[in-house]
């Protein structure tokens, strides 16, 4: 089984190293900062970086890309869609490459941007994403360059995956996202334990990632957009008639904009 590390950077990201350490090897997702990727690395010189993943173009996904590639020689995979300069392999949706002997399949999730991927991994017994800022714990990423019917698509094959799945986003926005999601669903008592486990976590200083799948399910409002009470109060909030999937989260998406 792989190891993932969190390492911080700017004021909430997380850049994701996944370590085989069997064969110390270890590869590095959307560095938008090349100091703390080069800090550990100089740490633990036993291991070998040999790939970056990108998700998307975002500079705080890749500002740290150059340096580090410069630095160590890995390969670099990212979305074809994308104009991201220094990418080795361009990827496209249901590619699949392999990394660390493991498939890594390629999922097209505009929204957030226009050629935004992620990489599912149904590693045996512990299945794993890693889903960049398209989906977050208990959000979802802006509409910067795609529409809300692109960004509900991707969300949707997302939560088809396994329940199981650990999800690994990019940023530590979990307890806002929740807040949200509260006014969302007052009554959703998932919502109010996970609420008070987060709030306990980030009191400690402790970090509130991964979440999973069948979490982000129950507790997601993006994710919920089929639920009566989520269509209900997001139609009340915009003022309007109860709508289809796609016109539920776009009234929550732009809700959640101004909250």
């Amino acid at each position: 089984m792989l190891e993932f590390i969190a390492l911080p950077a700017f004021q909430d990201n997380y850049i994701w190293l996944i370590l085989d350490t069997q064969n110390n090897r270890a590869a590095v997702v959307d560095p938008g900062d090349a100091v703390p990727v080069i800090t550990w690395l100089g740490r633990h010189p036993e291991y070998d970086l040999t790939h970056m993943l990108i998700t998307h173009h975002h500079r705080d996904h890749t500002g740290g890309l150059a340096t580090i590639k410069a630095a160590t020689g890995c390969k670099v995979w990212g979305p074809a869609a994308e104009d991201i300069p220094g990418l080795d392999r361009r990827l496209v949706d249901d590619e699949t490459v392999s990394l660390f002997g493991l498939d890594l399949r390629v999922i097209s999730v505009p929204g957030h941007t226009r050629g935004h991927i992620a990489f599912y991994c149904n590693e045996p017994g512990a299945p794993w994403l890693l889903s960049g800022d398209t989906l977050f714990a208990g959000g979802c990423g802006r509409l910067f360059e795609g529409t809300a019917e692109q960004m509900h698509r991707s969300l949707q094959r997302l939560a088809a995956l396994p329940d199981d799945t650990r999800v690994y986003c990019a940023h530590e926005y979990t307890q806002a996202n929740l807040r949200f999601a509260r006014a969302v669903e007052p009554e959703n008592n998932d919502i109010k334990v996970r609420s008070e486990v987060v709030d306990d976590l980030r009191a400690a200083g402790r970090m509130t990632l991964p979440s999973s799948i069948g979490l982000e399910k129950k507790t997601n409002p993006f994710l919920r957009s089929a639920v009566a009470q989520v269509n209900h109060a997001a139609a009340a909030h915009a003022g309007e008639e109860a709508g289809t999937e796609v016109a539920t989260f776009a009234r929550i998406r732009a809700w959640k904009d101004s909250f």
